[in-house]
């Protein structure tokens, strides 16, 4: 796994009129601070990548559909750098993932149905803050297409 993710299982409670999905409460171990909580809603088949938070920690969960989310590390002194890690994130596979800032990350909207990716940052948006790569950027040795196994 990259050095610095976090990956944190989170709870659906079910009953009969529906169910409660947490996300982050200011007693857990990976609550910094608040920054903004947005919802990124994203087409099926698209792509939005890639981009790193200088300063930025980025608390993602996925509440309605299904993501394929991707990693890169190129950080010059980590001891993951080179990696690349895939996570596959739902409502059937739900889970916090932490993103430490430096990290080049993305994600594609997998399956028939529209995704809503909730992100609960420890910074308000900055435009100076984040550096942007198209999806098919050489420099980050990753291809969004299907792959058949």
């Amino acid at each position: 796994m990259i050095d610095g993710l976090i990956l944190t299982p989170l709870r659906q409670i079910f009953d009969e009129r529906g169910k409660v999905m947490h996300m982050m409460r200011e007693d857990s171990p990976v609550f910094s601070r608040f920054g903004e909580i947005y919802f990124s809603c994203t087409y099926p088949g698209v792509v939005k990548a890639w981009h790193l938070h200088k300063e930025m920690t980025l608390n993602y969960a996925v509440i309605h559909g299904s993501i394929k989310f991707v990693l890169f590390d190129d950080r010059p002194q980590s001891p993951t750098k080179g990696e690349l890690q895939e996570l596959f994130i739902s409502p059937e596979n739900y889970m916090l993932v932490t993103v430490p800032p430096l990290i080049w990350n993305g994600f594609k909207c997998v399956g028939t149905s529209e995704s809503i990716v909730a992100n609960c940052s420890t910074l308000p948006h900055c435009r100076d803050e984040i550096e942007r790569r198209p999806p098919n950027d050489s420099a980050i040795p990753y291809n969004w297409e299907l792959v058949h196994r």
